[in-house]
């Protein structure tokens, strides 16, 4: 006998079938429609409602679909419309375009009065086989990053995809940094605006490749995705520690709020700073994320119990995105990072002259210690040392090198 593959709520054929036709289908027209916010509609009227709702969102869709088309229920609140044929753009707009329109005019009506409209977000692909579930979903995201209620067809060369891509393989090459360990601190030397020395170091994380040197612009990204940002933390922490246990350098190390969030931060460093016999004023902990995403109650408490143990504080990249003064005065840091932005264009850019100079009066009043960073020439540093900024820090001092520069 065969297997009934029968969705018993919308009595459509169900995800089984719908794989077994995809493995033995070629060049098909795969629509995967996607239901907007469907897990509000649950939350608010209860299971039983929402699939009384899914089942008269089956009985429109099949009322509707392309007389070549085939519906399936793929699973929870999606399903999925098949085209035996390999339909040009002007047919697949046109459908997505019945679709959403359809939806957005009608109200459908359960029991005891109950009225919801439900809208779709729509991904199309154009393949053959299983590659068409992949390739929809993806499609599906790329729209979301817009807006909903709209569709995407599948572009292999599209910016989203790539991204996509280029995640997965840096996924990969993370956990294989981290069973490897290839996960590498590097230092870049922090001068005194005053005696014109180098004074700290920031550590920074790089990937070992074979001969190649990655930076975290390509990884870190997809170390957030894949929940490793604190073996990197950790790996740096370690390394940064023994390299400096021997000098009277400050250094710096970045912290993510996801470190921030796993609460292991405090026990570790007190556990490094006791083997290495350091003295913790001498590790400036960065904080990497926006001002406004670790302004929370228990971030704050964790910064002031590290402060309380002797470790400083500094925040990155200051003025960018949704950093404002108001965060500044909670967490009151010992440093603060002019964001690279403001440095580089100071020479030419009124506006970042402006921002620059407002920063500094702020910080000054407050007894902060400002880093410029960025400095990539010496009209730069001149004019950063002619506002009072105290330490600056960029490729015209020095790249970020395995080994500490040796000066004269």
């Amino acid at each position: 006998m065969s297997e009934i593959m029968i969705d018993s709520l919308t009595n459509l054929p169900d995800n089984r079938a719908l794989l077994k036709k995809l493995k033995s289908s070629k060049n098909i027209t795969y629509f995967l429609l996607n239901i907007d916010n469907f897990s509000n509609v649950n939350n608010a009227y209860g299971y039983d409602i929402g699939n009384s709702i899914l089942s008269q969102i089956a009985k429109y869709l099949n009322m509707f679909k392309p007389m070549s088309a085939e519906l399936y229920r793929f699973c929870s609140d999606r399903f999925v419309l098949i085209d035996n044929n390999k339909l040009n753009r002007e047919e697949i707009i046109s459908t997505c375009e019945s679709i959403l329109s359809f939806f957005s005019q009608t109200e459908i009506e359960i029991e005891d009065e109950i009225r919801v409209k439900i809208s779709f977000t729509i991904g199309v692909s154009q393949s053959s086989g299983l590659i068409n579930i992949t390739q929809s979903e993806l499609a599906i995201k790329e729209t979301r990053i817009v807006q909903r209620s709209n569709y995407t067809i599948f572009n292999p060369s599209s910016e989203y995809v790539h991204k996509e891509q280029q995640n997965l393989l840096w996924m990969q090459k993370i956990k294989d940094a981290i069973i490897d360990e290839t996960i590498v601190a590097f230092y870049q030397p922090i001068i005194n605006n005053q005696t014109n020395k180098i004074e700290k170091y920031e550590c920074l994380a790089r990937i070992k490749d074979d001969e190649e040197i990655i930076s975290p612009f390509h990884f870190l990204e997809a170390a957030k995705l894949t929940g490793d940002t604190a073996f990197i933390t950790k790996a740096i922490i370690v390394q940064s520690f023994k390299k400096f246990s021997d000098t009277s350098y400050e250094f710096s190390i970045n912290i993510t709020s996801e470190d921030l969030a796993l609460n292991y931060l405090e026990n570790y460093l007190l556990k490094q700073v006791s083997k290495y016999n350091l003295d913790p004023s001498r590790v400036v902990l960065e904080i990497l994320e926006d001002i406004s995403d670790i302004g929370d109650t228990k971030t704050l408490g964790q910064l002031n119990s590290l402060r309380m143990n002797g470790f400083q504080i500094a925040i990155d990249d200051f003025g960018a995105k949704n950093s404002n003064f108001s965060r500044l005065l909670e967490i009151e840091p010992n440093y603060i990072k002019i964001d690279g932005a403001f440095i580089k264009d100071i020479m030419t850019d009124e506006k970042s002259q402006i921002i620059v100079d407002a920063m500094i009066m702020v910080c000054r009043k407050r007894g902060i210690k400002i880093i410029a960073e960025y400095i990539h020439s010496q009209e730069v540093q001149n004019k950063v040392k002619e506002l009072g900024i105290d330490y600056s820090q960029g490729f015209y001092f020095g790249a970020p090198s395995q080994e500490l520069l040796v000066e004269n």
